[in-house]
């Protein structure tokens, strides 16, 4: 029996409320041997107190070893086996932006970046720049035509963009124009199977055009495609579950990814105090609520240690807004790690806390790494979080006689 099977099989209706709160890119590490990540540098009395309450462990998002993408860091949050359900970040950016994804359209995330006379990228963000700047850029992108296709270009934040490609007999099994370092031209994008090769040509003729249009704009002069995908059929989380979700998320990505598995996705301003106010104004809603935070994510990819720690502790004294709420059960995690050391996304494992009126409390006094290594939950792969949540929630009835 598959998990979702026995989530469908045990589920059970009761008045419980879940807040699963989580902080993008959490776990880290010391930037010397022997000292602290940037979670156990921050000050956080909230998580702390939570901690010594409750129960820590650490998660696995994939498999030991793999470093995953937010979106396989996230399904595996939401009890979804990221190996199993492969969905590509165009996707989920074109649904975190509201866009009416067809069976015919094929969606790429893209990222405006900077490339020198010789064609090689020397900033794959394009400086991060402003919103309004991406817009425009998006506007001229959007006057493109390729015979036989309809193209859509949206703006998404700062330097993102979602591209669609909408005929018939398109695949979405194309690999990224990304090549994921500087100094080096943006790479071409190929199919990897036939299927999908149709895809490839129409990317390549769009991305020659883009260079022509996007050639007088600085910094931003060319942009990369990643995550080309179609979307694809996915159980629910009310179907698996038997709960009432929201989601509270500032980026799109998030939004479309809490959209994919049907979770309704509330609006809820740009910051963590707006986010609080609307997770207030929805609490008799809903059963279920997904909270993210995004800049823990962010700092870390800049390698900002101390930057990364102030989000930590920004994050922190948001919890009293939350636990005054009253939630059942308080989850605080990551969906992935992103050491600032490192300036990217990793393979190690995930912080977890668990604060819940059933908790077997552990020895631990503190919420950080180290405290989680030696926590009551042990070492998990990250879908069964949902499993464990739905338990301390009473929301679970015993399997067999």
């Amino acid at each position: 029996m598959e998990l979702h099977d026995l989530m469908r099989r045990l589920h059970v209706k009761n008045d419980s409320k879940i807040v699963l709160l989580v902080a993008d890119g959490l776990g880290g590490l010391p930037l010397q041997p022997g000292g602290k990540t940037e979670l156990e540098t921050a000050n956080t009395p909230n998580l702390d107190a939570l901690a010594t309450a409750g129960t820590l462990g650490l998660s696995t998002p994939v498999l030991p070893g793999i470093t995953p993408g937010s979106g396989p860091g996230h399904l595996g949050l939401f009890g979804y086996d990221p190996l199993q359900f492969q969905i590509g970040r165009g996707v989920l950016e074109g649904l975190g932006i509201d866009f009416d994804l067809g069976p015919n359209d094929v969606a790429i995330r893209g990222n405006f970046c900077t490339i020198d006379a010789q064609g090689n990228i020397t900033d794959r963000r394009a400086g991060r720049i402003a919103s309004e700047i991406g817009a425009k850029l998006c506007t001229k992108l959007d006057q493109i035509k390729v015979p036989g296709v309809e193209v859509f270009v949206r703006p998404v934040k700062e330097y993102r963009l979602v591209v669609v490609f909408r005929a018939a007999g398109l695949g979405g099994n194309v690999e990224d124009t990304d090549p994921q370092k500087t100094g080096v031209p943006p790479l071409a994008p190929v199919a990897r199977d036939d299927a999908s090769k149709k895809t490839a040509e129409i990317a390549a003729a769009f991305l020659k055009q883009a260079r022509e249009v996007l050639k007088g704009d600085a910094p931003a002069n060319f942009f990369t495609m990643r995550g080309i995908d179609k979307k694809p059929h996915i159980p629910t989380f009310e179907e698996i579950y038997g709960l009432r979700a929201a989601a509270i998320a500032v980026y799109p990505m998030y939004r479309g990814l809490a959209r994919l598995v049907s979770m309704k996705v509330l609006d809820a301003g740009q910051t963590l105090d707006d986010q609080c106010s609307r997770l207030a104004q929805a609490w008799n809603e809903f059963d279920f609520f997904f909270l993210h935070f995004k800049y823990t994510d962010s700092t870390g990819e800049d390698g900002n240690f101390p930057a990364k720690v102030e989000r930590i502790e920004q994050l922190d004294a948001a919890i009293p807004k939350i636990t005054g709420l009253g939630p059942s059960v308080l989850v605080v995690t990551g969906d992935h790690s992103t050491p600032s050391k490192m300036r990217s996304h990793s393979w190690h494992p995930v912080p977890v806390l668990i604060s819940a009126a059933n908790c077997r409390s552990d020895a631990c006094t503190s919420f950080g790494e180290a405290q989680c290594l030696a926590g009551g939950l042990g070492q998990f792969p990250a879908k069964y979080l949902m499993s464990l949540t739905m338990a301390h929630a009473g929301r679970l009835e015993k399997f067999g006689a």
